[in-house]
């Protein structure tokens, strides 16, 4: 069961999305293949709550089959890097030379970073497919970190998809940057900065940055 896969903390602040996330569960069943695997689908809810103070919203899940791994922009280990995640490396490169970019984004998550899809499932070859279906569980997701972590959130909203699922945070703060992917990225994503922003709207908040090295 979805809800049972997520960190106790998750449980108790998502009880009220409970049936909506059962709902999404059941319209699932009826789908014979989607990516990432069930047992990935809520990976992002696996940190403790109050460890978290960076959410990077991204879109859905890579639709081949096998790559995704339930975390946003992430991949299954030893998989072959997709562009929009080369992309996010390249800027990271440029923006933080410093820091090491081979692509591994676990790392980000014992730090306090939050990799969460808009929408956390899709059908195998057809991107967005799931995008309604996940919607409102995202944005309730969103609403109620924002709330619980009292401006202590820092959101790194990447894209149109997660630019309007970010209007749900009314008290931490949201830098927002075009989509990495090989569509947008000459669109604003390069030259973004967005590591290093996020690190100083930690710093004001007096919170310890993140070490983007991966």
């Amino acid at each position: 069961m979805l809800f049972s896969s997520m960190h106790q903390s998750w449980q108790e602040l998502l009880e009220p999305a409970r049936e909506l996330l059962a709902e999404i569960e059941n319209q699932l069943v009826f789908d014979s293949e989607i990516t990432p695997t069930k047992p990935s689908i809520m990976r992002a809810f696996e940190q403790p709550v109050d460890s978290i103070k960076v959410l990077v919203i991204g879109q859905d899940p890579y639709p081949t089959f096998g790559v995704a791994c339930g975390l946003a922009f992430a991949v299954a280990a030893s998989h072959k890097l997709p562009q929009s995640l080369k992309n996010l490396m390249k800027e990271l490169a440029f923006d933080i030379p410093s820091a090491t970019n081979q692509g591994d984004l676990v790392r980000w998550g014992g730090q306090g970073v939050m990799l969460l899809n808009s929408a956390l499932t899709t059908q195998v070859a057809k991107p967005g497919s799931h995008a309604k279906i996940w919607a409102g569980f995202t944005k309730l997701v969103i609403e109620a970190l924002d709330k619980k972590l009292s401006g202590n959130l820092v959101c790194l909203s990447l894209g149109e998809h997660a630019k309007k699922l970010s209007t749900a945070i009314t008290l931490g703060e949201v830098i927002q940057a075009t989509h990495p992917s090989p569509l947008s990225a000459n669109r604003g994503f390069f030259g973004s900065k967005i590591y290093s922003r996020v690190n100083q709207a930690l710093v004001t908040k007096s919170i310890a940055p993140i070490d983007w090295s991966c």
